[in-house]
């Protein structure tokens, strides 16, 4: 177990701009207040500061085992990896028993609204045909926070998802548990994140393309400002517990970046179990697999008829969404967030 004693929480909590909350009610992004967290700026929904304390605090185990990232940077399919390698490559529970059952989102309860359950409820039923409120009623224990609920009860190991910065999780996380963050270039992220928002129904965005990447790289989606959020982890990438990958080399190299995660597990594959593994994770078995892609939600009417949580998996697919100006606007926004680091990102050329 890690240090127990409670500590104050670090950072302060402050509103965000009239022009900011302006620009987000009119695109209407998600249906909750915003505020921002630290010297970073970090943006949350205003529910954050009610548990951002006991996730500061959170008592650890030497078996907990994190998967973390800027979402839409591969996190599922990075859990799934690291859960079937620290499992034992047991797939009848994999395939039998949903992600989300498997591993507990510490911030999961930043998505409910201001207006609280009945009010999340209404929002699920007025942009739905054919919610049902008795089944998704069932599931609001995935939508309550794991600290006050399963999470110091589960059994170890622990598999714990975040997409929570380094400075906003657990103080003393790197000298108890292990963790895996994944990073992925951040204009593949801008539009797998737009697909994202449009595919749960309770976030109502109805924007474009470019104004939901004006929102991104400007700082007023949930949890940027992106760089800072990578760069945190990026510091870290040498510390024996944490394991830094980036999403392009998953695309390119799966075999040995299997490889990489088992090391890193204490874990060891022979030749058929490293292919067997590939061809469970690939992206065409991956989109067919329900306990990965939140297929349950749609049964809930939570989920938008003409999207997928596992889209294409590629990379470089940002090239079919930028114009010349984004393209120039996003290429010196990498560069001057890069430029007093060696944090590159793979070509994907």
């Amino acid at each position: 177990m890690g240090d127990e004693q409670t500590m104050p929480y670090p950072y302060e909590f402050y509103n965000i701009s009239d022009e900011e909350k302006s620009l987000n009610e009119k695109l209407h992004a998600y249906p909750y207040e915003f505020l921002r967290v630290g010297p970073k700026g970090y943006l949350v929904s205003k529910i954050f500061k009610t548990d951002a304390a006991n996730i500061y605090n959170l008592p650890l185990r030497s078996s907990d085992i994190f998967v973390t990232s800027y979402q839409r940077s591969g996190t599922t399919w990075t859990q799934e990896l690291v859960w079937l390698l620290a499992s034992d490559l047991d797939y009848e529970k994999a395939l039998s028993t949903p992600l989300i059952e498997r591993y507990s989102f510490l911030e999961m309860f930043m998505n409910v609204p201001d207006t609280g359950i009945d009010g999340f409820m209404k929002a699920l039923s007025q942009n739905s045909e054919n919610f049902d409120k008795e089944s998704m009623l069932k599931m609001i224990k995935w939508l309550g926070s794991p600290i006050t609920g399963d999470l110091a009860t589960r059994p170890s190991p622990r598999f714990i998802k975040s997409h929570l910065p380094m400075s906003l999780l657990p103080r003393n996380l790197l000298d108890t548990a292990k963790m895996v963050y994944i990073a992925r270039d951040p204009r593949d992220v801008a539009v797998s994140y737009y697909h994202h928002t449009r595919l749960f129904m309770h976030t109502g965005f109805k924007g474009t393309f470019k104004e939901f990447w004006h929102l991104f790289h400007g700082n007023l989606m949930v949890l940027t400002p992106y760089f800072e959020h990578v760069k945190e982890a990026w510091e870290k990438r040498h510390d024996p517990n944490m394991l830094f990958l980036f999403y392009e080399d998953l695309s390119k190299n799966l075999p040995a970046a299997i490889h990489r995660v088992a090391d890193f597990l204490g874990k060891k594959l022979n030749d058929a179990q490293t292919a067997a593994l590939c061809d469970h994770l690939s992206i065409e078995n991956f989109k067919k697999n329900k306990a990965v892609n939140f297929e349950e939600f749609r049964a809930f009417g939570m989920l938008a008829k003409n999207e997928e949580f596992v889209r294409k998996g590629k990379t470089g697919g940002w090239r079919e969404y930028f114009d010349e100006e984004m393209t120039q606007q996003a290429e010196k926004w990498i560069e001057d967030n890069l430029k007093d680091t060696d944090l590159r990102f793979p070509s994907t050329n």
